[in-house]
């Protein structure tokens, strides 16, 4: 599903100026077993993901599981970019707490279980925040909203992403 396009209104950028250079991320995973890996991002410690059974996804796993993962992601995006907006806008935050829920139907992981593609991932992800800054509810709202139109993984989520991936 296709965002809507993006309205004008206050932004970072200011009106007119040419877009940044591009700038490319990245993480290298390496398998620390069969359903364990560690992340290398920049010069940062590792860090650990791990996949529980289907069976029990996630309830036995002392790291995050690769969907806790993308949670973590976009939590912190939005965060960021709440915090960023609300800057630009003269709104001070005085707290700021995401909460992000979603659920996986484990029966269609990895191709094991029910054998039919559909349904695998997430289909809702629910967020919810708990936000304690000056300003009309209105206004806040519609902080949300902004932040979320440009949040580059909330539009990385929504919109179709081409995938690239060979054998090396």
């Amino acid at each position: 599903m296709k965002q809507p396009a993006k309205p004008a209104g206050p932004a970072l950028a200011t009106a007119g100026s040419a877009s940044g250079p591009m700038r490319t991320f990245m993480c290298r995973t390496v398998a620390e077993g069969r359903l364990s890996q560690l992340n290398y991002i920049r010069d940062l410690p590792p860090q650990a993901v791990a996949e529980a059974a289907p069976a029990s996804l996630s309830s036995e796993s002392l790291a995050p599981n690769a969907s806790e993962a993308l949670l973590a992601a976009f939590g912190s995006c939005l965060s960021v970019g709440l915090h960023a907006n609300a800057i630009a806008q003269g709104i001070p935050i005085r707290s700021l707490e995401l909460e992000l829920t979603g659920a996986v139907d484990t029966a269609a992981a990895w191709g094991i279980g029910r054998l039919t593609p559909g349904g695998i991932g997430f289909e809702t992800i629910h967020v919810l925040v708990r936000l304690d800054a000056d300003g009309p509810r209105s206004a806040l709202e519609q902080l949300i909203r902004h932040t979320v139109l440009w949040s580059p993984v909330a539009n990385t989520l929504h919109n179709s992403v081409e995938l690239d991936v060979a054998l090396a």
